[in-house]
């Protein structure tokens, strides 16, 4: 995500901040650089013109001018400025009133609207929410059947709706009898069409004035880039929208729509999908993104994937084998499957600041199917194999080897590896371990 637009920046910022003191026509000629990174990025020429004027007008002044870092204070510019571009703060759900509350889901077929209904109701069910799948497409096959499938997947009920029904009478009647299935807030996946055509609209218009949703979310692929952000505009001019949801953005290597649709729209980008995985879907945060396609990182969200994915006392627990050097080879396996929860290691990577602009790791990309190759080493051995790797001789690799499917080489170098990791440890440890007591990562 924005990968091509930060190495852009960061080569522009550079050369800023090579610079020393900086002029008028520097600031400029840095400006016009970055004008070309947003165009290339797919960012909306009206944006990315308005952006830069703003940001020129700041750099110029006394603010940049008259200080000791001025290339650094012409980065802190862009990120406040690209942070308020994109809405500035997290936009939360509305969710006042009384219950049910509705969450109308509307969007161009294929737009990976039904996937994220499911994604959607696991994560609001990870917030106490109590959600009912509502199917409102009765026009695309198998669509009611696909939301079906995603309700049992994230453990939420679903209204049992048919294709000979009718999508209004769908929503409403489910807002009646929702308090049946101890639901208090419903998802409504519509229909959508290939494009926006009348009678489309006048259905949605029609759900929308019977159920009276808190939420209408339009849920555009990002791939589409700034035809995104125009059918967003053709649907908020019909629906009045409350907000976007942006799917398949971990492919969207520009960005541009999501740099775009708050300032073109005038609604904010709520939800980012992530990944295919069900819980790969998370609320966007202006000012994370920005950090991030700044290469400063996105701190907060990898711990607050952290506190999701790692049990606090089992934190405590390998804090204490660690200090006392009983880290095992079944520890390792633990870990290495709850960081498999926090999503791709290269997005891992990309939320450390400073990891994501190191030559080494871009041009290493880490590969996923080494840890599926580690595990398979791990589960292969026997309980106490796992405890004490010291009793793999020569023999007992090769069974290990076999049964994992690698060769004695692989099982030789996890070893090795492994081996180095608990020196490295032992090392930490004399600096305090503090960070694993919170929950931090051992590796």
């Amino acid at each position: 995500m924005f990968e091509s637009l930060s190495e852009k920046l960061e080569q522009t910022f550079r050369k800023l901040k090579s610079r020393g003191k900086l002029s008028e026509a520097n600031i400029k000629e840095g400006l016009r650089e970055v004008r070309l990174a947003l165009l290339e990025a797919d960012v909306n020429y009206k944006v990315a013109k308005n952006l830069i004027e703003t940001i020129r007008v700041r750099a110029v002044g006394q603010e940049v001018m008259g200080s000791l870092t001025p290339g650094q204070q012409v980065v802190k510019i862009v990120y406040e400025e690209l942070t308020a571009v994109m809405g500035g703060t997290a936009a939360q759900l509305d969710f006042s009133g009384r219950p049910p509350w509705i969450v109308m889901l509307v969007g161009l077929q294929g737009s990976g609207k039904t996937t994220t209904a499911g994604k959607l109701a696991l994560y609001l069910k990870g917030k106490g929410r109590h959600p009912l799948l509502v199917p409102a497409d009765v026009y695309r096959p198998a669509a009611i059947d696909q939301l079906t499938t995603l309700s049992k997947q994230v453990g939420v009920p679903v209204y049992p709706s048919t294709s000979h029904m009718d999508p209004v009478d769908i929503a409403l009647q489910a807002k009646i009898v929702c308090g049946e299935y101890g639901a208090d807030t419903l998802l409504v996946d519509t229909a959508g069409r290939l494009h926006v055509d009348q009678a489309l609209m006048e259905e949605l218009e029609a759900i929308k004035a019977k159920v009276q949703p808190n939420e209408i979310l339009f849920v555009a692929d990002a791939m589409t880039g700034q035809e995104a952000v125009n059918v967003a505009q053709s649907f908020n001019e019909r629906l009045d929208l409350t907000g976007v949801v942006l799917t398949k953005m971990e492919g969207d290597a520009r960005g541009g729509a999501a740099l775009s649709i708050k300032s073109v729209v005038d609604r904010p980008l709520k939800f980012v999908g992530v990944g295919e995985k069900l819980d790969a879907l998370e609320p966007f945060h202006p000012e994370r993104v920005a950090s991030r396609i700044l290469g400063m990182g996105d701190v907060l969200t990898l711990i607050e994937k952290a506190q999701e994915n790692f049990d606090q006392e089992q934190a405590l627990d390998l804090a204490r084998k660690i200090k006392k050097n009983e880290f095992t080879l079944e520890d390792f396996q633990s870990q290495i499957k709850q960081l498999k929860k926090m999503g791709s290691l290269e997005t891992i990577l990309g939320m450390i600041p400073g990891l994501g602009k190191l030559k080494q790791l871009k041009e290493a990309r880490p590969d996923e199917s080494e840890l599926k190759k580690i595990e398979a080493i791990i589960s292969s051995m026997t309980r106490e194999e796992r405890r004490d790797h010291t009793i793999l001789n020569a023999s007992r690799r090769r069974r290990v080897a076999r049964g994992s499917g690698t060769s004695v080489a692989d099982v030789n170098s996890l070893i090795k590896n492994f081996v180095q990791t608990k020196k490295m440890m032992k090392r930490f440890t004399k600096g305090g371990l503090g960070s694993l007591g919170r929950g931090g990562l051992p590796f």
